[in-house]
């Protein structure tokens, strides 16, 4: 299972939503608040792709590190935007840094979704030291952590998929994931 965080990016994320659907693959895209503001078409579009669509913060910032008024500022405005978007409410986060504040459990009923492989896609421009660094280490049911903000991590998410389809590997969203 693929998820990509911190978009919508103007520049990538259509190109990464064309190549899912030329695989058949629907992913989890965890969003920004602010980005989805900016651009709105293309969370329309990632929505009416299929693809499941969760909160990421609105502005990228370590939740731990806010007080609880904050974080939740940070939680509720991305999915009010979100669901204003898409009439739908979102249902998992993806806390910026893997940071969640336990304490606001209470406060949200969202299911928290981190990741078993990540490649630091943001650390290089080099699709194909992406690729290998997933194809190294991922099983099956893993969930994978790429961003749609390069176009080095785009063309690694294809090599990745198109690998790993050649393997027998279905993708699914966290959702379907959870599910199983």
């Amino acid at each position: 299972m693929t998820s990509a965080d911190d978009g919508p990016n103007p520049d990538y994320t259509e190109e990464l939503l064309e190549g899912l659907k030329e695989r058949n693959v629907t992913a989890s895209f965890f969003l920004l608040g602010k980005e989805a503001e900016k651009f709105p078409d293309i969370v329309k579009k990632i929505h009416e792709g299929g693809h499941l669509i969760g909160t990421h913060s609105y502005e990228h910032v370590n939740l731990c590190n806010l007080t609880d008024e904050a974080a939740v500022e940070q939680v509720d405005k991305t999915n009010q935007v979100i669901l204003e978007l898409t009439g739908e409410y979102p249902q998992y986060i993806r806390p910026p840094f893997g940071c969640w504040k336990e304490n606001l459990d209470y406060k949200t009923t969202m299911m928290e979704v981190l990741w078993d492989v990540d490649p630091r896609d943001w650390a290089t421009d080099n699709s194909s030291v992406i690729a290998a660094r997933v194809l190294d280490k991922v099983q099956e049911n893993d969930i994978i952590l790429l961003h749609d903000a390069s176009e080095s991590s785009v063309k690694a998410a294809f090599q990745i998929i198109d690998t790993l389809q050649e393997q027998g590997y279905v993708f699914v969203t966290v959702e379907e994931l959870m599910m199983e």
